[in-house]
């Protein structure tokens, strides 16, 4: 993915659609080339004496950023203007726009960007956003999103809201195609920190994981390549779930994520669930509060374990403030 500029910068200066963005369309082009082009071409050749004359892969290419802010409402005419110089030299690149737009056919976009910093409360209410989201037309790209209430990194609630938040994400990935978290590393020293909440803090010497890096590391990697149907019924409130299958592994995985201050009591059927021993990796923390620093980096860190698993009526109880990754080994991938 590419990201180019497109006329705007913060304090709402704005370059006109038009014969004064011609320039940085044409900056736009150049930048597919030097990416994309072999080294016969110009800014090919330029990459190559860089020092990289292998081509990137390229698939998306992000017009502008965060084009709501500008209050001239130029950006259709930018985006279009801009969108139909690639589509013309590069067909098969799939465009983003930063903000919902009204243009032309030839020119609309492929992927909304969406961003979203909440705090825990409010990202447990945004879960189920894109359960309903219509299905036609452009796909989403969370380009930029964290839950935010701890400081310098996300405490214990922060990992809370992001874990729910990425069940809604996994549920919906036949809308969703990607997401990233911002931003990922920051100073802890004093007046070193711009932007709170970030993922992973360091000094000059040493580095440590927030509770919401563990929360990514799990669903990272414990993520299958099919969303498999589930149901939850009776649960109580901040209770979230999601079901992926690896079909080669045979290997649901089961994300459970219980942002209460009560335990949750769960009678779980499992379609084509093998019985026996599944694994269980569990993050827990008495509070909200609770979290990770530069002298305590591993107050809460991922605990692996096993459960037992039956598959026609299996009892299983999920702590208070408490996210669970299970892997359960089945017969035969479960209906979709």
């Amino acid at each position: 993915m590419l990201a180019v500029y497109a006329g705007y910068a913060l304090r709402h200066e704005v370059v006109k659609p038009g014969k004064d963005l011609e320039p940085y369309v044409q900056a736009a082009v150049d930048e597919v080339e030097y990416v994309t082009g072999d080294v016969t071409t110009k800014w090919g050749a330029e990459r190559a004496k860089d020092g990289h004359p292998a081509a990137f892969p390229l698939t998306y290419v992000e017009i502008g950023n965060e084009d709501w802010f500008d209050k001239s409402g130029s950006y259709d005419a930018r985006f279009a203007q801009i969108a139909m110089a690639l589509r013309k030299k590069y067909p098969k690149l799939k465009l983003i726009t930063t903000t919902p737009i009204k243009v032309s056919k030839e020119a609309a976009p492929d992927v909304l960007d969406d961003h979203y910093y909440k705090s825990p409360a409010a990202m447990f209410d945004l879960v189920h956003r894109y359960d309903d989201a219509p299905r036609g037309g452009e796909k989403i790209f969370v380009g930029e999103w964290a839950t935010r209430s701890g400081s310098p990194t996300p405490n214990f609630g922060d990992a809370l809201g992001d874990a729910a938040w990425m069940t809604g994400l996994e549920r919906n990935s036949d809308l969703i195609v990607m997401a990233s978290y911002a931003p990922l590393l920051v100073n802890v020293n004093p007046g070193a920190m711009q932007w709170p909440t970030d993922l992973i803090g360091y000094d000059a010497a040493k580095a440590y994981g927030s509770p919401s890096y563990y929360a990514q590391c799990l669903f990272g990697a414990h993520i299958g390549d099919e969303v498999v149907a589930s149901d939850v019924s009776g649960a109580q409130e901040r209770f979230f779930t999601s079901a992926t299958v690896s079909e080669k592994e045979h290997v649901l995985h089961l994300k459970l994520v219980n942002a209460s201050n009560h335990s949750q009591l769960l009678s779980m059927t499992i379609a084509g669930a093998k019985a026996g021993a599944a694994k269980m990796w569990t993050l827990h923390a008495g509070s909200f509060a609770a979290t990770n620093t530069i002298t305590e980096p591993g107050a809460i860190k991922p605990r692996e374990s096993a459960l037992q698993v039956n598959a026609a009526a299996m009892k299983h109880t999920v702590p208070a403030y408490t996210i669970e990754v299970i892997d359960v080994p089945v017969n035969a991938v479960p209906v979709k």
